[in-house]
């Protein structure tokens, strides 16, 4: 029984690591982060600096001349008073931005999108609390925003756009999914600049510039577009999820903020590519023509003590005749990383902007990790049931039915051989009582038995190996998908992606206390309904199976219920549903199988038992 032990203990270990995942790679400083953020001052302005690599048909102008951008960071740059995200959004003209999901306004200073709220989600699961915010505008607390334009080729002195310009409105209505907006400004010099911004009833904006020239020489400019943020944002924390710059450049890019602030500055020469900043739930990107040639860049600038993150791209260079004009588009994602937005699978409605606008790898900005080829179908089959009940819960008990059914051949196997292990249990006893002594001799003759009967011994660890794969998937999707985020199940679950509120240490809430507070051992001390019930039915399972003949293995499974229910009690809720569910399915099926081979199921009678010993 050595081997058989060994492997027990190696999956129970396995499985155990796992989850602990969350708890030694989840120790974030969130409060002290926040609290950092709070004290942060700074105002920035940034515009993309060229790349100092050549690029065909001219001169790239190169970093510190004087087609560099006036407005880049500099490190003596001193830092400004902070100040409220309305005062800011109040100190310059606007248009403001209204659709289906997204409100803000696009600052007439600068042209910048930097005034972003998503109206269809909110800061808690009371629909009464505050739309998630997603852009601010600089001198905010955290300045976040996008800014589209011209920079000029070495050599060329005509003044160009830049953060402090103000733009003139062609209008005066709302910018919405059926009325762009129309921005207009000339530079006194011959050149005028006309900027139009429409969006769509998601999240994607399309900027069109169009420059004109009636001066007396030609110019030569480049495209850019860029993503920036100041000051380090909050993160989650979690190894097993990306929240830092990303992009598709000849390859999936992911720099975590820590990981730019090393090298600095990164830069990328790409065709068919997208890059910009993500969040778990949360995204922003440039998404430049699928055609076009790319240099592009992430970057971290520290000022002072706040960091300026960015991601940005230049275009190949145009020159406008005289008397000519030039255009150049540009697109931008800024909202929720919604599946079916962002464009998951090429059918069942989830295709969305990945395959509208025939994006590269757009589906990536969703970090669906290592094992996508499980997460993503996963994924795919809740949604599925979703849209016939409206209710995820629902959708994890029949995925976690399909699941079973998929593995039932292999489960039935593995159950069917532990039916027959119970079988011989009295043979193995008579071994001892034969051979007390001999431990290899008892090993030998125990093999034999296995033989003759045609019992894999192993095979009951199946159910618990087959479990890794699905819990790890599904524990990813509520993990990082939006679908996941505040969706209810029933009675008092109201977010399945949260751990479950209630707390056997408070009497369910008739203590006034809250133990998770407690250091060291807090966060095991959050132990809800559902965690006890799953513990409960995997105690259940536990004494369905035939009792251990080695001490040290009886001592694993006696143990293990509790250890589970601990481990678990804080992981999203929705993954302790599926475990309990799908301990009440494996003894059901257990039970019926073992009823199909002769075997008597004395769950009641081990229950019985094992009371009875607890009493003498």
């Amino acid at each position: 029984m050595t081997d058989n032990r060994n492997t027990i203990l190696a999956v129970i270990l396995s499985g155990l690591v796992l989850i602990a995942w969350q708890y030694f790679y989840n120790v974030p400083a969130m409060e002290k982060q926040r609290a950092l953020q709070q004290t942060q001052a700074e105002l920035q302005k940034t515009t993309p600096q060229p790349a100092a690599s050549a690029t065909p048909g001219t001169t790239a102008p190169q970093p510190g001349s004087a087609a560099q951008p006036s407005a880049a960071p500099a490190a003596n740059q001193q830092a400004q008073p902070v100040v409220a995200r309305d005062t800011a959004i109040a100190a310059s003209p606007r248009v403001k931005i209204d659709t289906p999901r997204l409100t803000g306004s696009v600052s007439l200073k600068g042209g910048r999108i930097d005034d972003l709220a998503l109206v269809q989600y909110r800061e808690t699961v009371d629909p009464k609390s505050p739309a998630i915010i997603l852009y601010s505008p600089s001198g905010t607390a955290e300045p976040y925003y996008a800014e589209f334009g011209w920079v000029a080729a070495t050599g060329v002195t005509s003044k160009m756009p830049d953060a402090q310009t103000v733009w003139q409105q062609d209008g005066s209505g709302p910018l919405t999914p059926t009325t762009p907006a129309v921005l207009k400004w000339d530079n006194g010099e011959g050149l005028t600049f006309r900027r139009t911004i429409a969006v769509d009833d998601h999240y994607l904006f399309t900027i069109k510039d169009e420059v004109s020239n009636v001066g007396n020489a030609p110019v030569t400019l480049y495209p850019f577009a860029l993503i920036s943020r100041h000051g380090t944002p909050q993160v989650s924390g979690y190894y097993i999820l990306h929240e830092g710059l990303i992009g598709y450049l000849d390859g999936l890019q992911e720099y975590a903020y820590k990981k730019i602030d090393e090298a600095k500055s990164v830069s990328f020469k790409a065709t068919d590519g997208w890059l910009g900043m993500t969040d778990k739930y949360w995204a922003s990107a440039l998404l430049p023509d699928t055609s076009a040639q790319l240099q592009a860049r992430f970057s971290s600038n520290l000022n002072g003590n706040v960091h300026t993150y960015q991601t940005d791209y230049l275009l190949d260079p145009v020159t406008v005749a005289i008397g000519g004009s030039a255009t150049a588009n540009a697109r931008l994602f800024a909202g929720a990383k919604e599946a079916g937005v962002v464009g998951v699978f090429p059918f069942a409605g989830l295709g969305g902007y990945n395959k509208e606008l025939g994006l590269n790898h757009f589906d990536l900005l969703i970090d669906w990790g290592w094992f996508y080829f499980i997460t993503k179908p996963m994924f795919l089959g809740l949604d599925f049931f979703y849209r016939f009940f409206g209710n995820f819960g629902i959708s994890i008990l029949l995925v976690t039915v399909i699941v079973k059914l998929l593995f039932f051949p292999l489960a039935n196997k593995s159950y069917a051989s532990m039916a027959k292990m119970k079988s011989v249990q009295p043979q193995l006893a008579a071994l001892k009582e034969r051979y007390p002594d001999d431990k290899v001799k008892q090993q030998q003759e125990m093999m034999e038995i296995y033989r003759k009967e045609k019992i894999n011994p192993v095979a009951g660890c199946l159910p618990v190996v087959i479990q890794i794969p699905v819990f790890f998937s599904l524990y990813k999707v509520l993990f990082v998908t939006i679908e996941m985020r505040h969706a209810p199940f029933f009675g008092w679950i109201k977010d399945l992606s949260a751990p479950d509120p209630t707390n056997l240490f408070t009497l369910f809430g008739l203590i006034p206390f809250d133990p998770t507070t407690l250091p060291l051992f807090g966060h095991y001390l959050a132990l809800g309904i559902w965690p006890i019930i799953m513990g409960i039915t995997m105690w259940f399972q536990m004494k369905l199976n035939p009792t251990p003949p080695d001490p040290t293995q009886q001592l694993i499974f006696n143990w293990m219920p509790l250890i589970f229910t601990f481990m678990l009690a804080g992981f999203p809720a929705g993954l302790v549903i599926y475990w309990a569910w799908n301990n009440t399915l494996s003894v059901l099926q257990q039970s019926f199988i073992m009823r199909r081979n002769g075997v008597k199921v004395e769950l009641f009678d081990n229950l019985k038992a094992t009371f009875a010993k607890k009493a003498t």
